[in-house]
């Protein structure tokens, strides 16, 4: 069984409580006890600084009070639980309430002090435990006479502090425990959208694109629900287009396929005589040009998506293409009666783009117009400039495009029904390598049209810096 998200963020979160615990533990006990040290050595220290006032000096004074001394020392050791020696300037040790039987300290040295006014150790080896050694001078008519020496177990002290630091224990294991709880609410919280994120995600992956998540998040998992929905939209949206595409492929080729086997097969059987064979052979002959026309235009929208942004940019006279696009259609515009009305700004408009691909946009530009003008009609090419750009117009007066399909005439095999019964061999794909190439280069091309009265196409294409510095 695979272990959930949720599980895995309360262990890491237990971990790292678990780590920080022994962190804290390891750190605040060193700082707690050394805290501890140096505050009841203070406090020894103070109590020897008054213990050599009071009752040192009281020594060296009154021989015969010496016994009395010592009891009251003693009262003292037992009240602050620690031993209180007093020695001589010599070393020798005068009084012991420790009991120690130590009778002299002969390498003691007032100055061997580690940490300013205590040190730690067995004290010149007369204890087995580490101690807190304090000590004060004894002063008698200006003169040290000897030291008040002060000794604490360092096990007493750090005992007092654990118990201190045990509060800090249940403190922090406290803390852990209700800090576990919104840790816990929030590993439930995000489990649950994840769950259904995962759910989407393998629902897309078996093809199945109308699983929502809808998320109402103001987070990273709503903004990831967000995407995936808008790509699970995109991805239905694409495979309703392939699915489309496939159709309006099949549908195509088959048509002509279905003419030129049909007019082929009639020839071989004599159902058409040999007399009439070249008047099929010609309608076989346009099928063919079809299909040709339609592989072409496949190829280029194949290589439109592979390279879309990759253009051969040159500077290049955009009325000379016009001129020459048009003259590849005097044949088919002579059988129809159609004229063109060239309107020009100027005798030589240069643009910067691609050229081979400029030329096909306006052709089929062109093609389109021609397809869907009336008989005995004109179409009116015009370019003229428009601040940096040369703007170039497309104008016929055919059929026109019905209002609630223009926004449709960009899509790949896309026809009206008009256009269907007006252009039986379109591809549908003509206006739309139009609009890709024009993308392409950072363009926009617009249509206006009328229904019954005809359509005009107008693009942009910048025009060429080098002439547009010697204009100016």
């Amino acid at each position: 069984m695979k272990s959930k998200l949720i599980y895995k963020f309360i262990a890491a979160f237990i971990i790292a409580a678990l780590v920080g615990f022994l962190a804290v533990s390891f750190l605040v006990s060193k700082i707690t006890f050394s805290h501890a040290i140096k505050t009841e050595a203070n406090k020894l220290y103070q109590k020897a600084t008054s213990i050599a006032s009071d009752y040192g000096s009281r020594y060296f004074s009154n021989p015969d009070g010496r016994a009395g001394l010592y009891e009251e020392l003693d009262a003292l050791h037992k009240y602050l639980e620690c031993d209180i020696m007093l020695l001589s300037s010599d070393g020798e040790v005068l009084i012991d309430t420790g009991q120690t039987g130590a009778a002299e300290i002969n390498d003691f040295d007032p100055a061997d002090t580690d940490n300013g006014y205590y040190i730690k150790g067995d004290f010149h080896g007369i204890y087995n435990e580490e101690q807190i050694t304090v000590f004060y001078p004894v002063e008698y008519r200006y003169m040290v006479r000897g030291y008040i020496i002060i000794n604490k177990p360092s096990a007493v002290i750090k005992a007092s502090a654990n118990d201190l630091f045990n509060y800090n224990y249940i403190s922090f294991l406290i803390v852990t425990v209700l800090s576990a709880l919104p840790v816990i609410i929030y590993a439930a919280d995000i489990n649950k959208p994840l769950k259904k994120l995962t759910h989407a995600v393998t629902a897309y992956a078996k093809g199945d694109f109308s699983v929502q998540t809808r998320l109402k998040r103001n987070d990273e998992i709503g903004r990831l629900s967000d995407s995936l929905d808008y790509m699970a939209l995109e991805l239905d949206n694409l495979n309703e287009y392939q699915k489309k595409f496939i159709a309006n492929i099949s549908h195509d080729f088959r048509s002509p396929l279905t003419s030129i086997k049909g007019y082929l097969e009639a020839m071989l059987d004599g159902t058409i005589p040999p007399e009439t064979q070249e008047k099929y052979l010609k309608i076989v002959i346009s099928e063919t040009e079809r299909l040709t026309k339609l592989t072409n235009n496949l190829l280029t929208m194949n290589n439109l998506n592979e390279k879309g942004s990759v253009l051969d940019i040159s500077d290049f006279d955009i009325i000379s293409i016009i001129k020459q696009t048009i003259g590849t259609c005097e044949g088919i515009c002579e059988k129809k009666h159609i004229q063109f009305k060239l309107v020009f700004s100027e005798k030589t408009l240069m643009v910067s783009a691609d050229q081979g691909k400029i030329q096909q946009v306006i052709y089929n530009l062109v093609d389109n117009a021609i397809k869907f003008s009336n008989n005995d009609s004109s179409i009116i090419i015009s370019a003229y400039e428009k601040g940096d750009k040369i703007m170039v117009s497309v104008k016929d007066f055919g059929i026109g495009i019905p209002k609630e399909s223009i926004s449709k005439i960009w899509e790949r095999f896309y026809k009206t029904d008009l256009s269907r019964g007006k252009d039986k061999k379109g591809t549908g794909l003509g206006l739309a390598i139009v609009k890709d190439i024009i993308t392409a280069h950072n363009e926009y091309i617009d249509v206006i049209s009328t229904e019954g009265v005809g359509t005009e196409f107008i693009f942009g294409l910048p025009r060429s810096k080098q002439h547009a510095a010697e204009d100016i």
